[in-house]
């Protein structure tokens, strides 16, 4: 580890401290004056305005505005609108708990402002000193059986964080691999076979070289498994079942009590949505198809119709980019996912979870395992309206990549891992990018 690299995290944490700092000074100065009368003794206040400095600390922490080394600037400042914003909101409600009677939001809004004055120059100075400091990786492609053009094409869209110099397949031998991974910074390990990845790995980390690897689905099985110590060896006990019943008790009465408030919150959306698609051409408001769920039971799922009603007249296939059978209201409902709507419904029926691997159609999920045969383990638990791999992938993220976002879900789920995935979800809504449909000549999402 370099000079410069040990106080990378010290940058990071100083500059999120700071942030925070600012924000509960910018709330505690409208307690201290606008709302005094309702003032405590000193130990009361702090504790009002560390509740606020707790919120907003959680809200930025979920949406990633924290990662200030790591995320695009686009990212980091849309991260903290948000968690501004919905702070803000929280902090009114506790302001009017607290007062005991509706009080005038203003001076709320007035510190959400402040904030925003302040975050958003603040995060591009913290970025740009960032960049500077630690300029992008010199890293090295070392790549198996497959080509990584894909994978570098993807990486190199961060030209601030990474600069790909070679690309190089294993078969050279270790005798001209090791040297050449010396010289640079990191290592990526794309599509290597077990014994080959396992070798260079042990060698990069005897050499304190960092390394990427694009995990295979046994690693991933791994990463959920539990720690065993029941004696001087150690185990690793992968259960293979999906949720325990328990897990799924709670999933379930979760969903229940979401997609209750959804549908009540909903309403005037969906109305106004189903008034839309009629006026448009007259044809049906629902869109009804019959997709996979849990142990791969058939349902028929309901979506807003935002297609043209003969869509679908060559066969099935996922929508391209600039798809021409996408209506003009069609259009705008799919860019911030209000077709999905009416999935509140499904889930309230017990079809869907509020957060699961997406639902697939049984022709498309037929096409995936002739290919992948493991795509069908997405159906270890039920489909949701949103998921992992809605958050962290695309509309056309491959179907191996989105089965190991999946999976990743899978084994590590919990109650908490749903939540983050909720509040994730309102965030991707504002990035236009996880819509991007499948290239023109593609009927599905394989490449």
């Amino acid at each position: 580890m370099n000079g410069k690299e040990q106080y990378k995290h010290l940058l990071n944490l100083g500059a999120c401290l700071a942030t925070l700092l600012v924000e509960g000074a910018a709330f505690g100065y409208i307690w201290y004056t606008v709302y005094e009368e309702y003032a405590f003794f000193h130990r009361g206040n702090w504790a009002v305005v560390g509740l606020y400095v707790l919120i907003i600390f959680f809200f930025t922490k979920v949406f990633g505005g924290y990662s200030m080394g790591y995320m695009r600037m686009t990212d980091i400042a849309l991260s903290h609108v948000l968690a501004i914003i919905l702070s803000g909101i929280t902090g009114y409600l506790e302001l009017c708990l607290i007062c005991r009677d509706y009080v005038s939001p203003e001076p709320m809004l007035g510190v959400m402002a402040a904030e925003l004055l302040f975050v958003l120059p603040w995060i591009y100075v913290v970025r740009k000193a960032y960049s500077w400091l630690y300029p992008p990786r010199q890293m090295l492609v070392i790549y198996g059986e497959h080509s990584p053009d894909d994978l570098i094409a993807k990486i190199n869209t961060r030209k601030d964080k990474y600069n790909i110099c070679e690309e190089m397949s294993y078969r050279i031998g270790h005798e001209k691999l090791y040297p050449m991974i010396r010289q640079y910074e990191a290592v990526v390990l794309c599509d290597l076979p077990s014994q080959a990845r396992n070798q260079i790995m042990k060698y990069c980390y005897q050499e304190s070289v960092r390394t990427y690897v694009t995990p295979k689905i046994s690693d991933i099985l791994f990463r959920g498994a539990d720690d065993i110590h029941l004696f001087d060896t150690p185990l690793l006990l992968s259960r293979n079942q999906g949720l325990s019943i328990d897990q799924r008790m709670v999933k379930r009465v979760c969903d229940i009590l979401f997609s209750l408030c959804g549908i009540m919150l909903a309403s005037p959306f969906m109305l106004l949505i189903a008034l839309a698609v009629k006026l448009y051409d007259g044809g049906p408001v629902l869109y009804r198809q019959e997709r996979l769920t849990r142990d791969g039971r058939p349902f028929l799922i309901y979506k807003f119709r935002s297609m043209s009603m003969d869509s679908e007249k060559d066969g099935a296939r996922l929508a391209a980019k600039g798809d021409k059978r996408v209506t003009p209201v069609g259009k705008i409902i799919r860019n911030i996912h209000f077709d999905e709507l009416p999935q509140l419904f499904n889930i309230l029926k017990g079809d869907m979870s509020m957060v699961g691997p997406r639902p697939e159609r049984q022709e498309i999920s037929d096409k995936y395992e002739q290919t992948i045969p493991e795509f069908v383990l997405r159906t270890k638990v039920k489909a949701g309206l949103t998921g992992y791999a809605q958050v962290y992938g695309k509309y056309n993220t491959t179907p191996y990549d989105k089965l190991k976002l999946d999976l990743t879900y899978i084994e590590n789920y919990s109650l908490w891992l749903d939540i983050k995935i909720m509040l994730l979800t309102f965030k991707i809504l504002f990035q236009k990018e996880n819509t991007e449909g499948v290239d023109e000549e593609q009927t599905t999402a394989m490449k």
